[in-house]
């Protein structure tokens, strides 16, 4: 059988009248969902085990469990419209439902004729079923209100983001904030008669109610989260035409126990990946440094390279000109400097991603000697064209 979703999607059909003979009391596109999602699951899991996909070794898809997933729903054919009143949708199956927010934004561009919907989808989350338009639009072209300007931007745990002109960003790390609330409700479901998979035992309707409770709790943590990053992003984009930031290996980042749950608060890649995408919309460019340049551990002023940077050394002490400047401060000038040597990043692959060796650097280097070899060169000499200092560490956060 083939693991294509044109494939699956006609043994389904052929075999779905034995297995399953509810079918016609369901939509079609409940199955057609079901069918990409393994589609799309067995094609990565083949392009892992073959090396064509790059990252972490993807395992052979599994069945969904009713209680611990997110039930969505995707609605690509059929009557899929916004009604006059700008407060009713209309879907396949389910028909007119009133919404609880005005769709006045998408109505006026869909009656501008600048834009279609392609596909709907429906899906439960924090206890609230919503719906998102997949829409394909005409968007007009935009310039950044400064297209010349170019912008460094670290991020970090302590400042979500620290630009290069100064200006820094406080992580509004809204998980620690709602830690207390949210251990409180957890301890109340640990009360409450759950279910047992050994025993057969279905949860209480309390149990129930408290884990709802607790899902609307983490729902709103994420719905702060992304609020604030979409109000950054935005603001970036339409303010600056160039914008340098790091490839961070964040997978890596997360295996420290003590800032695992800071760096997920932090959302490193939705930063990136709403960059990405907003800086096309409005006529601008994002660059990525490749992922082992190190921007912390370099002089932004005279451009020697430490060969050791501690975590906790948090100032940026410059052994060779004597600059003292603040550690992301120091690597947001960096990156800034480095926009000319980047690639822009849009979809599809970026610069830095799956990179194998070093960037090389244009300034001074500390050359460190290893044990048993000939006499290292000189501290401040430039490595040759083409070669790179030995162990010039990634930096780290």
């Amino acid at each position: 059988m083939s693991w294509s979703l044109p494939a699956l999607r006609k043994t389904w059909n052929t075999a779905k009248h034995e297995v399953a003979p509810w079918w016609r009391e369901c939509s079609k596109e409940a199955f057609n969902t079901g069918l990409d999602a393994l589609a799309r699951a067995l094609r990565n899991w083949a392009d892992s085990r073959s090396g064509k996909r790059a990252g972490r070794a993807v395992g052979f898809p599994r069945f969904k469990s009713r209680r611990r997933t997110t039930a969505s729903l995707r609605f690509t054919t059929g009557a899929i419209r916004v009604e006059p009143d700008r407060t009713h949708v209309v879907l396949p199956r389910l028909g007119r439902m009133k919404l609880h927010e005005s769709a006045r934004k998408l109505a006026r561009r869909l009656e501008a004729g600048t834009a279609r919907i392609m596909s709907a989808t429906v899906r439960r989350d924090g206890g609230r079923w919503q719906v998102s338009f997949t829409v394909e639009v005409q968007r007009a072209e935009r310039d950044p209100a400064r297209p010349g300007a170019v912008i460094g931007l670290d991020v970090g745990v302590k400042h979500l983001a620290v630009l290069s002109t100064g200006e820094s960003v406080p992580n509004p790390r809204h998980l620690n904030d709602a830690q207390r609330k949210l251990r409180a409700l957890g301890r109340r479901l640990s009360r409450k008669v759950g279910p047992d998979r050994l025993s057969g035992q279905r949860p209480s309707r309390r149990w129930q109610r408290a884990q709802a409770r607790l899902g609307r709790a983490h729902a709103r943590v994420a719905n702060l989260r992304r609020d604030s990053l979409h109000k950054l992003t935005t603001g970036l984009a339409r303010q600056y035409g160039t914008i340098v930031i790091e490839d961070l290996h964040v997978a890596g980042m997360l295996r420290n126990r003590r800032l695992a749950r800071y760096i997920a608060d932090a959302g490193f890649a939705e930063l990136r990946r709403q960059l990405a995408y907003k800086t096309i919309w409005n006529g601008g460019r994002l660059a990525v440094a490749d992922r082992w340049y190190p921007s912390s551990a370099t002089c932004s002023g005279c451009g020697v390279a430490k060969t050791k940077l501690a975590l906790s050394e948090r100032t940026y002490t410059c052994t060779a000109c004597g600059l003292i400047l603040d550690r992301d401060l120091n690597a947001a000038r960096n990156l800034a400097a480095l926009a000319a040597d980047c690639d822009t990043a849009g979809s599809g692959p970026v610069a830095g991603r799956g990179a194998d060796r070093k960037t090389r650097l244009g300034g001074l280097v500390a050359v460190k000697r290893q044990p048993g070899t000939a006499p290292a060169e000189k501290t401040g000499t430039v490595p040759p064209q083409g070669e790179t200092a030995d162990r010039v560490p990634a930096r780290a956060h």
